[in-house]
């Protein structure tokens, strides 16, 4: 089975915990099956920890998949302390706001092209 999930990094900074989401094509609910478990295992020995999301040519979510993003945010709602989503395309900057309900993180949206930009604002927390 392929994965939209492509990586994920784990940088621990004095400012805090940095995870670093990848995704690609298009996310499923399978996907969150497969890499949510390893973010929930580093936030439970964590305050707060700071997410940085990499859409490299991302299509989208499907149904479930959205279903599966709005519980997981539900679930750490005051668990994310910056929220950094990086991609290239209008609707994916809209889409930030989607995720602004169900989170108390401070968000941000970055252009792929500042991309150097998005990971000094993410390690300034």
């Amino acid at each position: 089975m392929s994965y939209a999930f492509d990586e994920i990094r784990l940088n621990e900074r004095p400012s805090g915990t940095v995870v670093t989401l990848v995704f690609k094509d298009t996310l499923k609910r399978e996907d969150y099956d497969h890499f949510v478990p390893q973010v929930e295992k580093i936030m439970e020995s964590r305050d707060k920890i700071n997410l940085l999301i990499i859409l490299k040519d991302f299509s989208g979510w499907t149904a479930g998949a959205l279903w599966e993003d709005a519980k997981f945010g539900i679930r750490h709602f005051d668990d994310i302390e910056r929220l950094a989503i990086v991609g290239d395309t209008t609707w994916q900057k809209a889409m930030t706001g989607f995720v602004k309900p169900f989170t108390r993180a401070n968000v941000k949206y970055f252009n792929i092209a500042d991309l150097e930009q998005a990971e000094n604002w993410i390690n300034e927390a």
